[in-house]
């Protein structure tokens, strides 16, 4: 499922898909059409004309769709196209999105992040709770200036924690996976968190140690048992935050970083609070 709105922010997510899609893939194209009343709260008293408003984000929207279609349909791929209209049905982006992934039974979600134009950020909510009810992955490309490459990711980082959902995130990534690719798995020791009165410090800190090397340890053995290992090259590491102004989110994105990843694999589950925590604002460019 490809999410677009009236921007071009869609274009490298419709690339990608080209470049992940088969013979058998079926591509639908949800243009989000935003609520004027929501998008400028204070517009009747400024006299604000919504439905003249929503007209012309209609438009813009439509013709988004229109662009994108034409571009997948050039490419062999089956398109089939869904306006989400928060004029006429209320709510938000992601809730909006959610469903409209889980009426299509979509197993993929495709769209791109965001920081520009305030009244354009519905991506921001839509990657942070979107995950937790749409039932399927999502893949979210950074917000441009991005350097991207469109095709299949060779480099992938995947971010584990032992709990089956993240592991389901790095199978998820293998089958998506460049010829040749290197997949790193991590596991992040919060050294910021503080202790309660349960425990001290160290004793946290041993235990997320221990934690941490029985998740590699089950990240080994997912990527073994996967038909294409002999394919990949496969590393494992614990990675640490400061102790003081840093966080999981943070950590996970700066070791992209430097380790020069094509894309972050994450598995999000609401009832763990670790990993959840990897918000937008800790995406880097």
């Amino acid at each position: 499922m490809l999410c677009v709105d009236s921007t071009d922010d869609w274009t490298e997510a419709a690339a990608l898909t080209v470049s992940l899609a088969d013979v058998d893939t079926k591509v639908r194209i949800v243009g989000l059409l935003k609520n004027g009343r929501a998008m400028i709260p204070h517009a009747p008293l400024a006299f604000f004309n919504a439905i003249a408003a929503h007209v012309r984000l209609q438009r813009g929207v439509e013709a988004s769709i229109d662009r994108a279609r034409g571009f997948l349909q050039s490419a062999g791929i089956d398109v089939n196209t869904f306006v989400a209209d928060l004029f006429e049905s209320g709510g938000d982006a992601a809730h909006a999105l959610t469903r409209a992934a889980q009426t299509w039974r979509a197993d993929l979600m495709m769209l791109a992040a965001r920081r520009h134009m305030g009244i354009l950020q519905w991506t921001e909510r839509t990657t942070r709770d979107a995950a937790d009810m749409a039932h399927c992955s999502m893949q979210v490309l950074p917000a441009p200036p991005a350097r991207f490459e469109t095709a299949r990711p060779c480099r992938l980082l995947c971010a584990v924690d032992g709990s089956p959902v993240s592991l389901a995130s790095l199978r998820a990534g293998l089958k998506i996976a460049g010829p040749g690719a290197q997949v790193q798995a991590i596991y992040v020791i919060d050294r910021s968190a503080r202790a309660t009165e349960a425990a001290s410090t160290t004793s946290l800190q041993e235990a997320f140690f221990e934690e941490g090397q029985s998740a590699l340890a089950k990240a080994r053995t997912v990527f073994s048992e996967t038909w294409c290992a002999q394919d990949f090259a496969f590393d494992a590491a614990l990675v640490r935050t400061d102790e003081t102004g840093d966080d999981v989110a943070h950590a996970i994105v700066h070791g992209a970083a430097r380790w020069n990843a094509d894309a972050i694999l994450m598995g999000k589950e609401r009832s763990r609070a670790g990993y959840s925590g990897l918000c937008p604002d800790a995406w880097p460019n």
